[in-house]
């Protein structure tokens, strides 16, 4: 019985593995909503001039004069619009939310581009619309100014907007936060994003990318059929860790690179790196299945592993805005969130993988098996992402672009100089302690 049920657990695992894998992240293309937003942080005040879109506050009711809104009795409406961007978008000193003393608003054309600059924009609100202007029901925008009394502009400032819940991530706000004596910087904020800090200090930029780091690792599907991929066929913690260790520092080294900006530009390259993954899978399963070389193992580890430090690097690019001016603490804090995920998914895999090997598919026939899931899935992610690439156009090739490549194919061919020395170290013979079509099905 209790072998029934070890057999039955490790099936479950076996099951769920192999679902996983299977997940295709779909996107939905929606036509994006954006409020365009300034936060100016002065002595004893912080002000939000902002602009949304009309169609965004149903709940106001603006007047209406068949298809036009009654400009010249929508005063009431305005003060209505103007309390539901307080409570939507709130800002935050030091975690405490701020109150307004006074808020300002009106109606704009939709051909109006007075939020290029913050100047602008405030002296734009504090204009009035013209009696009988033509507003378009759901057209044109509602631009408020608010100000916050604040205790101090050293204090750590933050944002977060629950505007249009049903719309998720297709509504934005876009906003320019300008501290008091700094350079003003960009970022774009969704309700999905939370409470976001605007000026962290090191230790919240830490956190928040270690945290990020993590989850990027445990949401990346590819990524943790790749290290499937690779212990599989191991055996012993040396090999472990001297494959893991390997792949590490190589997606160390291209993540670093890449958030540094040196990486290669150009709209055909994510997808080149997206198809070079899912290969990578399809590469290591086939060798699982046709027999496996330790030397031969890390040195394509380590190759593998500067392409996957690419992929991780989009992950940080998307939120590397919120790192305020601690940009090198967000980046390595990313890179150790990267490195304990994928510990934490070690420390799950490993044991699963143990009782799958032992009680549901043990000997060479079951890591076959394994294998053949694994390049499956792969194959068909590689497929997909190969017709993306063949279809993004490819930019002209610039000095400055050849550069870079021919700084990274430099770095790799040394890297690779570097690996083949480092698996001749380990001193073990070719296929030792792994298992080969030679050594039987037993083993």
């Amino acid at each position: 019985m209790k072998a029934r049920g070890l057999r039955l657990a490790a099936w479950s695992v076996l099951t769920g593995a192999a679902a996983c894998v299977q997940i295709v992240r779909a996107h939905e293309f929606k036509l994006d909503s954006v409020i365009n937003a300034f936060v100016r942080i002065e002595p004893g005040r912080a002000e939000l001039v902002l602009r949304a879109p009309l169609y965004l506050f149903k709940s106001v009711k603006f007047p209406v004069a068949g298809a036009e809104i009654d400009v010249d009795s929508s005063a009431p409406a305005v003060e209505r619009a103007l309390a539901a961007i307080q409570k939507d978008i709130m800002l935050f000193e030091n975690d405490r939310p701020l109150v307004a003393s006074h808020a300002t608003g009106r109606l704009s054309l939709p051909s109006d581009r007075s939020f290029e600059t913050y100047e602008q924009a405030a002296s734009h609100v504090a204009e009035p619309l013209e009696r009988g202007t033509s507003i378009y029901i759901d057209q044109g925008y509602v631009d408020a100014r608010i100000t916050y009394p604040i205790g101090s502009p050293g204090s750590e400032f933050s944002v977060r907007t629950t505007a249009g819940p049903e719309l998720g991530d297709a509504l934005k706000l876009a906003l320019r936060y300008m501290p008091l004596g700094e350079d003003s910087r960009a970022m774009v904020v969704t309700g999905r994003s939370g409470t976001v800090a605007l000026n962290p200090t090191w230790m919240r930029a830490a956190g928040g990318f270690t945290g990020l780091g993590i989850a990027h690792i445990l949401t990346g599907y590819d990524h943790l059929l790749f290290l499937l991929c690779l212990v599989i066929p191991l055996r012993g913690w040396r090999q472990i860790l001297s494959v893991i260790t390997v792949f590490t520092v190589a997606h160390s080294f291209t993540l670093l690179g890449s958030a540094l900006d040196l990486a290669p530009s150009g709209k055909w390259f994510p997808p080149f790196v997206e198809t070079a993954i899912a290969a990578s899978i399809v590469y290591m399963a086939l060798e699982n299945i046709m027999g496996v070389n330790l030397e031969r193992r890390v040195l394509i580890t380590g190759l593998f592993g500067l392409v996957h430090g690419f992929g991780f690097s989009y992950g940080l690019q998307e939120n590397f805005q919120f790192a305020g001016t601690h940009l090198l603490v967000s980046l390595f804090a990313f890179n150790i969130g990267i490195e304990l995920g994928q510990i934490m998914v070690l420390a799950a895999m490993l044991p699963a993988l143990a009782v799958v090997r032992r009680y549901v598919l043990p000997g060479r026939v079951g890591m076959i098996i394994l294998s053949a899931i694994m390049a499956d899935t792969g194959w068909h992610w590689m497929i997909d992402r190969a017709d993306v690439l063949w279809k993004t156009p490819w930019s002209r090739p610039s000095a400055a672009g050849l550069a870079i490549l021919a700084l990274w194919v430099a770095g790799i061919v040394l890297a690779a100089g570097g690996l083949s020395a480092v698996a001749k170290r380990l001193r073990l013979a070719p296929g030792d302690g792994l298992p080969s079509p030679q050594r039987g099905v037993a083993d």
